[in-house]
């Protein structure tokens, strides 16, 4: 199947903008393609023989994008296509790339299998080694499982056939971009990790290698808009990361925020005994801390009230998968003109290049792992953990860890279970993901688990969901921060599900989610079958909306000890119609009401007033 012409390429950019080499192959377009409902395609050749259909790459089969468009369960599916190697790549070892595939995958180079990877939501690769011959063709297979049944990180793909509730389609297979690229054979560089450092005014760099080259050095440079800033350099053969620091002079040192959000160019390269590049790649990077000082959250040493809304990174007819980068772009410019400084990107690890915008567009995120599947501890206290849960996180971190519009983490969501007298598996898997975070980025805040139950007494944030409607409720059940008794959720007995609260940063990280589609309003009037659900009673009109929004809005904006809030939410899904946007993305209200809702000052700022 030869190769689409790249004009015709759906998803085109470079997905990964934080490591980007200049050579590389995108593979996206059509594959064919095969359902394997049973799972017995390798019993039946499926790994050998052409498959039957084709498939848009990279949106799912569930999607209308992906030209396939079934929605029924998919216990497996396979793809397959052959691509020609370029020919000037006879000199390099050739990687295969997957953003992410949905959920367990196993890749076959002509014939030979090449990698394995378990989790719907992270990138991996494989070395194709030497069954990459440049100026050759390469058959590539590639089959995904996807079984409905048993513990699985899913995010809010549902276990049943129908979108219910808060849970959606589901996504079996490759919905992120595919590519080649060509990495030197004697060492190359693999992802950077690049920690800003306020206080002193540098950067720190770890840059991994792939191997060991006596006499190899390892150089970055850091430039801006007039050019090179500073450039440092350091031997590549004494450590397995060799480590560089970049100090920004004064004169040329602009700090991060949302305001402001300047990045650095930053260029890393492996040179040879003789000077000469090996291997280089284009990176970028922005200077600012997080930190906290009792209840407050700082960035760069200002309280900025954290004005976010929740993203669950749906489109009806990509799904999981934006239609286009376009589309990235947007749902960031969507949540800024509606007044938000940021996002709790939520149940999803979201593409990597939605975290580009955002830190070039200076909007605040907190990254979350799609943690609903797992079901550790809920309903079976003997249920083993599964490490691939808090592999699959390790994976995201690694990912993402350089990308400076990312604030803080949130590895699990709304876990609960009663407090016992003795441990429980929810408190060790819990405590897993939260060390295995600090141990990643000491850097950041983490929230040990948003909603109902806080597990780890040492967690750097506390956090509440609270869907209560009616303002003058609402301010009511959240007075008591100030006492340092902050609204904490509890069980159907009351009883709370939480350790107690130990004065850390609070925020109320779901609220909202006001049931409001005036289209779906004046259709479903008289209809006892609406399906559309969302939180409270309808707004008997648009005004009415606005003034629920605002006043809730204003109880969490004007109370001194909150840090933040995060709005349920940007968009409806399906059949959620809790978003300030339809799901198509078009106005429900006027925008800018409500931006003029967020724009009274937070009294958590005080004096200080930055960002958007």
């Amino acid at each position: 199947m030869p190769v689409p012409h790249a004009q015709a390429l759906p998803r085109p950019e470079y997905p990964r903008p934080q490591f980007a080499r200049e050579a590389w192959l995108n593979l996206n377009g059509e594959w064919q393609f095969e359902i394997d409902r049973a799972d017995t395609g390798r019993e039946r050749g499926l790994c050998e023989r052409e498959l039957s259909g084709v498939i848009t790459v990279p949106f799912c089969p569930e999607s209308e994008l992906s030209g396939v468009g079934e929605t029924d369960f998919l216990e497996a599916v396979w793809y397959r296509r052959t691509v020609t190697v370029p020919a000037e790549w006879a000199d390099a070892r050739v990687l295969l790339h997957f953003g992410a595939v949905d959920h367990d995958t196993t890749i076959w180079a002509d014939g030979v299998e090449v990698a394995r990877h378990r989790g719907g939501f992270t990138p991996f690769t494989a070395d194709l080694g030497e069954v990459a011959v440049a100026g050759r063709e390469l058959t590539l297979v590639v089959r995904a499982r996807d079984s409905r049944h048993g513990p699985q990180a899913r995010g809010k793909q549902a276990t049943w056939y129908a979108n219910t509730h808060c849970h959606y389609t589901r996504t079996t297979g490759i919905w992120q971009t595919v590519w080649l690229e060509p990495v030197p054979r004697t060492v190359a560089l693999k992802r950077p990790r690049i920690t800003p450092d306020l206080a002193s005014g540098s950067f720190f760099l770890e840059l991994p290698l792939t191997g060991n080259a006596p006499e190899h050095r390892v150089r970055a440079t850091l430039a801006d808009e007039h050019g090179a800033v500073v450039t440092a350099e350091a031997r590549a053969d004494l450590d397995f990361s060799p480590r560089l620091a970049l100090c920004v002079p004064e004169d040329r040192l602009r700090v991060w925020s949302p305001g402001d959000p300047h990045l650095y160019d930053l260029t890393l390269e492996v040179l040879d005994e003789g000077g000469a590049t090996v291997d280089r790649v284009r990176s970028y990077a922005g200077l600012r801390s997080v930190s906290a000082d009792g209840k407050r959250l700082l960035l760069n040493g200002v309280p900025v009230f954290q004005r976010l809304v929740l993203d669950q990174g749906y489109y009806p007819d990509g799904l999981m998968t934006a239609p286009s980068d376009a589309d990235l772009v947007r749902d960031i410019e969507l949540g800024l003109a509606a007044g938000f400084n940021g996002a709790r990107l939520h149940q999803k690890v979201f593409e990597e290049r939605y975290l580009y915008h955002a830190d070039r567009l200076g909007y605040l995120v907190w990254g979350e792992f799609g943690d609903w599947g797992c079901e550790v501890g809920v309903r079976d206290d003997n249920q083993r953990p599964d490490a691939g849960w808090v592999t699959q996180w390790l994976e995201a971190l690694e990912r993402d860890y350089s990308h400076p519009s990312i604030v803080g983490w949130c590895p699990l969501n709304e876990t609960y279970q009663h407090l016992h007298d003795r441990i429980t598996q929810l408190d060790d898997v819990t405590r897993a993901m939260f060390l295995a975070t600090k141990l990643a980025d000491a850097t950041r805040p983490v929230i040990d688990a948003s909603g109902y139950a806080h597990r780890v007494p040492e967690t750097d944030v506390y956090d509440s969901h609270c869907y209560e409607q009616d303002p003058t409720a609402f301010a009511k059940i959240m007075h008591g921060l100030a006492q340092d008794e902050p609204y904490v959720n509890a069980g159907p007995d009351g009883r709370p599900w939480s350790v107690p609260y130990g004065g850390q940063p609070y925020f109320c990280s779901e609220f909202g989610g006001i049931w409001w589609d005036p289209r779906a309003a004046a259709e479903a009037a008289g209809d006892e079958l609406d399906s559309s659900w969302g939180y409270g009673e309808r707004p008997r009109s648009a005004q009415e909306f606005i003034d629920r929004f605002t006043g809730l809005t204003g109880v969490l904006l004007g109370n001194p000890d909150m840090f933040g809030y995060c709005y349920t939410q940007l968009t409806d899904v399906f059949q959620e119609r809790n978003g300030i946007y339809r799901f198509d993305r078009g106005e429900k209200v006027d925008t800018a009401l409500l931006r003029a809702a967020q724009r009274r000052p937070a009294a958590f700022e005080g004096s200080h007033q930055i960002g958007h």
